[in-house]
This record gives structure tokens, sequence and C-alpha cells, in this order.
């Protein structure tokens, strides 16, 4: 191609269209606005589908990488009722076709599989701009600016390069989960360890569920999801972790002990994670020179295809790309008729097993 690609953003989606460009021999530059690769949490753990998240890692040419990431017997799923009772309870026999994987341990073996200064850490866009002739200019934080005639916005829920493209935003989907972490669960929290049992479980009622993974070194991550508006959060003190979790447990008043232990028992404060999504079916008319991928393009509720599908997007629009070097908007074109509609399937597919699934979007 004759001219690099520029990406905003360094999540899996991002890196995913830049390792497949760099298979197929396509130089691409991705603009992070954290400052390293460590300068926050990278979320817990994700299930890799392989009819989608597998299928961009193959085309990344990074299965082998991923498979030797994948924690065994993490596929188990159990449901219970408030009062303990086990609904459901399916062992993990490795045929299930979704194994499990730390986020951060994804996205390292992404970021190795890149040549160095691929990705350029520390650079936050603050704006966008149309040039004409599909060029555009992107403006960060420090002033700086760079002009690229191939822009792809994948930087997630709050893109800054989506409003070159669509006037859409999120909104508020009525929901928000809380976040807890309880480490060293055999040991220390024994009850509610054996509830979740070796892989996920999930407590579903109306306006109120659990859902927690068991991570890697015998760490329970958490999800209590409560269906309330922003402002019946807004009147809880987060900053006194002590105060908020006593309020957010009072919610669960009368479930079981071991099931209210992944609230009462966190080793971190609690965080809030209020959820956003874009309209189902969001889709923009072709612009020259510029398209989107994951949340930036096709952000929902969480339904386990969050991640999957942004790497997916990742790998369709580098193949796109690689098949059409001499043709930008062919491939964008190409690329975003096939994206539309699996976004939107994906978007109204309803998975109670994931549905405060945050790990996911």
């Amino acid at each position: 191609m004759t001219t690099d690609v520029t990406i905003i953003g360094a999540g899996l989606g991002g890196l995913t269209l830049a390792r497949v460009l760099h298979v197929h021999g396509i130089p691409a530059t991705v603009y992070e606005a954290e400052p390293s690769p460590t300068a926050r949490s990278q979320g817990g753990m994700l299930d890799i589908h392989d009819y989608n998240g597998q299928l961009a890692l193959a085309s990344a040419d990074l299965i082998d990488e991923f498979r030797g990431l994948i924690l065994e017997g993490r596929q188990a799923m159990r449901i219970l009722d408030p009062d303990g009772t086990v609904l459901f309870d399916q062992a993990d026999d490795g045929t299930g076709g979704r194994p499990e994987v730390q986020r951060g341990e994804l996205r390292q073996i992404l970021l190795d599989s890149l040549p160095a200064g691929t990705v350029q850490w520390g650079h936050k866009v603050s704006s966008t701009r149309p040039l004409g002739e599909g060029r555009h200019e992107v403006t960060f934080a420090d002033g700086s600016t760079i002009v690229t005639s191939l822009l792809v916005g994948a930087d997630g829920a709050w893109s800054r390069v989506r409003p070159l493209l669509s006037t859409a935003t999120p909104e508020y989907i009525g929901k928000s989960v809380v976040e807890t972490y309880l480490f060293d669960a055999d040991t220390r929290h024994p009850a509610a360890a054996k509830a979740v049992g070796g892989g996920s479980m999930i407590v579903p009622t109306p306006g109120r569920e659990l859902f927690a993974h068991r991570e890697r070194d015998d760490t329970l991550h958490a999800y209590v999801g409560l269906s309330e508006p922003q402002d019946w959060f807004a009147a809880i003190d987060f900053a006194d972790a002590a105060v908020a979790t006593a309020r957010i447990a009072q919610e669960f008043d009368g479930w079981a002990p071991e099931l209210t232990a992944l609230i009462t028992d966190s080793d971190i404060a609690p965080i809030l994670r209020p959820l956003y999504a874009l309209p189902t079916g969001h889709r923009w008319a072709r612009v020259p020179g510029v398209t989107l991928l994951g949340d930036a393009a096709h952000l929902s509720a969480p339904n386990g295809e969050g991640a999957n599908l942004a790497m997916l997007d990742g790998a369709e629009l580098g193949k796109a790309l690689a098949a059409h070097p001499d043709d930008i908007e062919a491939a964008l074109t190409e690329y975003e008729q096939a994206m539309f509609p699996r976004s939107a399937e994906a978007a109204t597919f309803d998975n109670r097993l994931y549905s405060t699934r945050t790990g996911d979007s």
C-alpha cells in the first residue's frame, strides 16, 4: 500500500488489525492514550469463541500462542438460586469452543507480535478533522498532529474518530455493574470459592445479578449487576469503600452468605462501571479514508461477544486491505458491508449467562 495505516487505540481490536496487516507486509502505526502497556489493569477473563475470536487469531498467525494462554477448566459453568441452590452445573470437558484466557495476557501476545515502535504510547487524541480527498488530521493532547490517508478508530466507547462518520453517542442502558475481587480464594474465602466452582457462576434475578469467574492465581472476580438509573448510583459514596460495599450488599439481603461474600469480602474497593450502548444496528455512510471497529463501531450491552467481535473486525479489515492494496475504498466498503450486519446480529443476541459480564465488552 502507498500509505501507512493509522490506528487509534491499542485494545484487542486495534492490535489485531495491526498484526494482520504486519502478516501481510503492510505497515501500520497504533496511537494509544495510555502511557505504557502496564498503565492500568486490562480487565478479567475472556472466553474466545471458535466462530469469531479464534478465527481472528488464526488470521493473525497467533493461534499457538493463544493456546498457551488457555486456563484449563474455566469453561465450567454454574447457575445458582439466591439461596445457594445449584440449578445448573456443567463441567469443562474441553469441547465447548470458548476457552478462557486473561485479557491482559491476550493483549500482550498481540503486542509482542508487532515490530518495535508500532504502538506509540502516551498519544491521547483530542480531535480529528477531514482535510479532503480521504485525508484526515489527528491532533493529540500535547498539541502534536499527524495527517493520514487511512484512519481507523479502534478507540472504544467514547471514540474520538467516530464523529467523522456518525453523530451517534453511547447511551446508558439502565444497568451498572460493581466489580469486586477476592484473592487467595480457596484459602481465605472458601465458601465463596466453592459456590463459584472451577469456572464461572451466575445468579440471575430480575434487576439484581451476581456473576463471578475463577481467574488465574486462585482469584475470584465478581460483577454485581444492578438495574438502576445513574442517579441511584450517584447517591452512593464510592470513595468510601466500606459505605459503598455495605450499600450494594444491602440490595442482596437474604441471599446465601457464600454469595454475598463476593460483595462484602472483596479485597479491593468496589469499582462502579455504568454500562452504555450505541443504537443497535448503528451504521454510517461511506466516508473516504476512515472507518471504525469494535466498540467504537458497535458498542452494545455485555453479551459475551464484544472482545471477540473487535478482534474479528480487526482481522477482517486487515484482510480486506491486503486484498485491495491499491484501492482503500474498495477495502473499506467490503469490510463495512460485512461488519454492519455481523455486529447488529450479535447485539440482539440475548444470553443471560453473559448479561453481567463487562470483561467481554
